[in-house]
Protein backbone atom coordinates (compact mmCIF):
# COMPACT_ATOMS: atom_id res chain seq x y z
CA UNK A 1 0.00 0.00 0.00
CA UNK A 2 1.34 3.73 -0.59
CA UNK A 3 1.99 6.48 1.63
CA UNK A 4 -0.97 8.38 -0.13
CA UNK A 5 -3.41 5.44 0.23
CA UNK A 6 -2.07 4.75 3.85
CA UNK A 7 -2.63 9.05 4.20
CA UNK A 8 -6.17 8.49 2.68
CA UNK A 9 -7.34 5.84 4.97
CA UNK A 10 -6.01 7.99 7.89
CA UNK A 11 -9.16 10.36 6.58
CA UNK A 12 -11.31 7.70 6.88
CA UNK A 13 -10.65 7.26 10.51
CA UNK A 14 -10.91 10.70 11.21
CA UNK A 15 -14.52 10.04 9.94
CA UNK A 16 -15.89 8.29 13.49
CA UNK A 17 -13.72 10.68 15.45
CA UNK A 18 -15.19 13.77 14.04
CA UNK A 19 -18.97 12.54 14.39
CA UNK A 20 -18.69 11.95 17.37
CA UNK A 21 -17.41 15.20 18.29
CA UNK A 22 -20.25 16.82 16.32
CA UNK A 23 -22.75 14.87 18.18
CA UNK A 24 -21.40 16.00 21.40
CA UNK A 25 -21.45 19.29 20.43
CA UNK A 26 -24.85 19.66 19.52
CA UNK A 27 -24.50 21.97 17.12
CA UNK A 28 -23.94 24.64 19.41
CA UNK A 29 -20.29 26.74 19.48
CA UNK A 30 -17.78 25.34 22.25
CA UNK A 31 -15.45 22.76 22.95
CA UNK A 32 -16.96 20.16 21.31
CA UNK A 33 -17.45 21.93 17.87
CA UNK A 34 -14.12 23.31 18.11
CA UNK A 35 -12.63 19.71 18.77
CA UNK A 36 -14.96 18.83 15.57
CA UNK A 37 -13.71 21.85 13.40
CA UNK A 38 -10.07 20.69 14.12
CA UNK A 39 -10.32 16.64 13.15
CA UNK A 40 -12.61 18.30 9.82
CA UNK A 41 -9.77 20.34 8.75
CA UNK A 42 -6.66 18.26 9.49
CA UNK A 43 -8.99 15.27 7.29
CA UNK A 44 -9.61 17.64 4.43
CA UNK A 45 -6.09 18.63 4.27
CA UNK A 46 -4.77 15.04 4.27
CA UNK A 47 -6.83 15.29 0.86
CA UNK A 48 -4.34 17.93 -0.26
CA UNK A 49 -1.29 15.92 0.86
CA UNK A 50 -2.02 12.44 -0.31
CA UNK A 51 -2.94 13.92 -3.72
CA UNK A 52 0.75 15.81 -3.58
CA UNK A 53 2.12 12.95 -2.78
CA UNK A 54 0.30 10.55 -5.17
CA UNK A 55 1.43 12.47 -7.93
CA UNK A 56 5.08 13.15 -6.60
CA UNK A 57 6.27 10.22 -5.90
CA UNK A 58 4.11 8.56 -8.69
CA UNK A 59 1.61 6.40 -6.60
CA UNK A 60 -1.29 7.00 -7.92
CA UNK A 61 -2.87 3.48 -7.83
CA UNK A 62 -6.92 2.09 -8.41
CA UNK A 63 -7.27 1.57 -4.79
CA UNK A 64 -6.21 5.50 -4.28
CA UNK A 65 -8.40 6.26 -7.06
CA UNK A 66 -11.47 4.52 -5.57
CA UNK A 67 -10.53 5.38 -1.53
CA UNK A 68 -9.93 9.00 -2.28
CA UNK A 69 -12.78 10.61 -3.68
CA UNK A 70 -14.88 8.21 -1.49
CA UNK A 71 -13.19 9.14 1.67
CA UNK A 72 -13.84 13.18 0.35
CA UNK A 73 -17.52 11.95 0.14
CA UNK A 74 -17.78 10.38 3.81
CA UNK A 75 -16.48 13.28 5.25
CA UNK A 76 -18.52 15.79 3.74
CA UNK A 77 -21.82 14.02 4.11
CA UNK A 78 -21.21 13.07 7.61
CA UNK A 79 -20.88 16.68 8.40
CA UNK A 80 -24.03 17.47 6.22
CA UNK A 81 -25.90 14.77 8.26
CA UNK A 82 -25.31 16.33 11.39
CA UNK A 83 -26.33 19.60 10.47
CA UNK A 84 -29.48 17.90 9.24
CA UNK A 85 -29.83 15.63 12.02
CA UNK A 86 -30.23 19.54 14.08
CA UNK A 87 -32.27 21.00 11.76
CA UNK A 88 -29.78 23.39 10.82
CA UNK A 89 -29.68 22.02 6.97
CA UNK A 90 -32.58 20.95 4.47
CA UNK A 91 -32.57 17.28 3.91
CA UNK A 92 -33.57 18.04 0.08
CA UNK A 93 -29.92 20.10 0.08
CA UNK A 94 -28.14 16.72 1.23
CA UNK A 95 -29.99 14.51 -1.11
CA UNK A 96 -28.98 17.06 -4.24
CA UNK A 97 -25.12 15.76 -2.98
CA UNK A 98 -26.36 12.55 -2.01
CA UNK A 99 -28.23 12.19 -6.07
CA UNK A 100 -25.24 13.73 -7.67
CA UNK A 101 -22.56 11.15 -5.52
CA UNK A 102 -24.77 8.02 -6.52
CA UNK A 103 -25.06 9.11 -10.26
CA UNK A 104 -21.83 10.32 -10.74
CA UNK A 105 -20.40 7.37 -8.83
CA UNK A 106 -22.78 5.30 -11.46
CA UNK A 107 -21.25 6.65 -14.86
CA UNK A 108 -17.54 5.89 -13.42
CA UNK A 109 -18.66 2.40 -13.32
CA UNK A 110 -20.78 2.55 -16.32
CA UNK A 111 -17.64 3.72 -17.93
CA UNK A 112 -14.91 1.48 -16.21
CA UNK A 113 -17.37 -1.99 -17.44
CA UNK A 114 -16.54 -0.04 -20.95
CA UNK A 115 -12.87 0.37 -20.46
CA UNK A 116 -12.78 4.11 -19.67
CA UNK A 117 -11.45 5.93 -16.79
CA UNK A 118 -13.02 9.07 -16.02
CA UNK A 119 -10.91 11.77 -14.05
CA UNK A 120 -12.04 13.81 -11.19
CA UNK A 121 -12.97 17.32 -13.27
CA UNK A 122 -12.34 20.51 -12.10
CA UNK A 123 -15.96 21.48 -11.00
CA UNK A 124 -15.89 18.31 -8.96
CA UNK A 125 -12.54 19.66 -7.47
CA UNK A 126 -13.78 23.05 -6.98
CA UNK A 127 -17.24 21.34 -5.17
CA UNK A 128 -15.44 19.59 -2.77
CA UNK A 129 -13.23 22.45 -1.50
CA UNK A 130 -15.76 24.98 -1.57
CA UNK A 131 -18.19 22.34 0.57
CA UNK A 132 -15.27 21.80 3.26
CA UNK A 133 -14.63 25.44 3.49
CA UNK A 134 -18.08 26.28 3.39
CA UNK A 135 -18.74 23.23 6.39
CA UNK A 136 -15.72 24.55 8.26
CA UNK A 137 -17.48 28.09 8.23
CA UNK A 138 -19.98 26.56 9.86
CA UNK A 139 -18.44 24.89 12.51
CA UNK A 140 -16.28 27.75 13.31
CA UNK A 141 -18.92 30.26 13.42
CA UNK A 142 -22.61 28.56 13.82
CA UNK A 143 -24.24 31.07 15.72
CA UNK A 144 -23.88 33.69 12.34
CA UNK A 145 -27.19 33.49 10.55
CA UNK A 146 -25.96 34.44 6.97
CA UNK A 147 -23.46 31.56 7.01
CA UNK A 148 -25.93 28.66 6.45
CA UNK A 149 -27.25 29.61 4.15
CA UNK A 150 -24.33 30.82 1.88
CA UNK A 151 -22.83 27.79 3.06
CA UNK A 152 -26.05 25.29 1.65
CA UNK A 153 -26.40 27.88 -1.50
CA UNK A 154 -22.90 27.16 -2.58
CA UNK A 155 -22.72 23.68 -1.83
CA UNK A 156 -25.96 23.01 -4.34
CA UNK A 157 -24.99 25.12 -6.94
CA UNK A 158 -21.47 23.57 -7.27
CA UNK A 159 -22.90 20.02 -6.79
CA UNK A 160 -25.66 20.40 -9.45
CA UNK A 161 -22.63 21.83 -11.87
CA UNK A 162 -20.07 19.73 -11.85
CA UNK A 163 -22.45 16.48 -11.39
CA UNK A 164 -23.97 18.28 -14.84
CA UNK A 165 -20.74 18.90 -16.10
CA UNK A 166 -19.51 15.08 -15.12
CA UNK A 167 -23.10 13.95 -17.64
CA UNK A 168 -22.40 16.29 -20.44
CA UNK A 169 -18.63 15.39 -21.10
CA UNK A 170 -19.10 11.77 -20.85
CA UNK A 171 -22.62 11.57 -21.98
CA UNK A 172 -21.18 9.10 -25.04
CA UNK A 173 -20.86 6.12 -22.23
CA UNK A 174 -24.28 5.79 -21.17
CA UNK A 175 -25.33 4.59 -25.22
CA UNK A 176 -21.61 3.05 -26.52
Amino acid sequence: MTLASKITLVRVAFIPVFMAFMYLSGGESGLWMWLSLAVFIIASLTDYVDGQIARKRNQVSDFGKFLDPLADKLLVISAMTMFCQWGQMPAWALMIVLTREFAVTGLRLIAVGKGKVIAAGWSGKVKTASTMIGLCAWMALPQVAWIPPVVIGVIVVTTVYSGVEYFIQNWKCLWD
